[in-house]
């Protein structure tokens, strides 16, 4: 039975108690090392795959100490709290004798409670009516999702710059995949760099911090499965060399699947 990519970029295989090994896969690379979101997608299966491991994914923060080069790496996993509906895990990510990614993570347990959503959805022509575009060729990883732009496409050449940092579009896995917290976790950090769009044109730009919370269970995931959903990426404040970074994940029937929050570095 063929592998999908993704499923074969994640694949760990146990060593110590509280290690993991995987590899880097040649169709996830980014422009330096691989793409943050697979690697974040490896940190959540580890703890995924550990045996002390309570209920669903309901946040996750990667810190991209340095980059991850082409290889095998590391990942240490523990737990340091059981509550009886949530679970506090530290994860690191070590290559070469030195730390390259390091983590923390909430599973829990959800419950039937009270339920809303106070953020209004996002509306957009549906997709089919977009022509497909994406990122350039260049982008290896990005190679592995369908994306349709309703505006903030990537700055072509002779692109002006532009007064919103504003991307919605539609994406799905390019071999419709179906969505779970690991390939979920991946496309939080789908959305290039809101930089881009503000100055119109790319420039050196890489983020180091990720946050993702999950509001979807897996029962919702399993719904979505492997059609589109709606993205949304924006920035509240460019400074010094930084920004943030804050985007939502809306599944085709309007229910708010993640949201996800960066800090990016940049060079003028």
């Amino acid at each position: 039975m063929t592998v999908h990519p993704f499923d074969e970029a994640i694949t760990l295989e146990a060593g110590e108690p509280g290690w993991v090994r995987g590899q880097t896969h040649a169709e996830w690379a980014n422009m330096v090392g691989p793409f943050g979101g697979v690697t974040a997608a490896a940190l959540v299966r580890a703890i995924q795959t550990h045996p002390e491991r309570i209920g669903e994914p309901v946040a996750l923060t990667v810190n991209f100490a340095a980059p991850v080069v082409d290889g095998t790496f590391d990942i240490a996993v523990k737990v340091v709290r059981t509550n009886r509906t949530n679970q506090h895990w530290l994860v690191e990510l070590w290559q070469d004798g030195a730390l390259r990614t390091n983590a923390t993570a909430v599973f829990g347990h959800r419950r039937d409670t009270w339920s809303d959503t106070e953020r209004p959805p996002v509306t957009a022509p549906e997709p089919d009516t977009i022509t497909p575009t994406g990122l350039p060729d260049m982008v290896v990883w990005a190679r592995n999702y369908e994306m349709r732009y309703v505006e903030g496409a990537i700055p072509g050449p002779g692109a002006q710059p532009q007064q919103s940092s504003t991307t919605t579009m539609w994406a799905r896995d390019r071999l419709t995949r179906g969505l779970d917290f690991a390939s979920l976790t991946a496309m939080s950090d789908i959305f290039y760099p809101r930089v881009f769009l503000r100055r119109g044109a790319p420039s050196p730009a890489g983020t180091i911090s990720l946050t993702t919370y999950f509001h979807a269970d897996g029962a919702e995931l399993d719904a979505a499965g492997g059609d589109y959903v709606l993205c949304r990426a924006y920035a509240n404040r460019f400074a010094r060399g930084y920004f943030d970074q804050s985007g939502e994940i809306w599944s085709r029937s309007g229910a708010l699947l993640a949201t996800t929050h960066q800090l990016v570095y940049f060079k003028d």
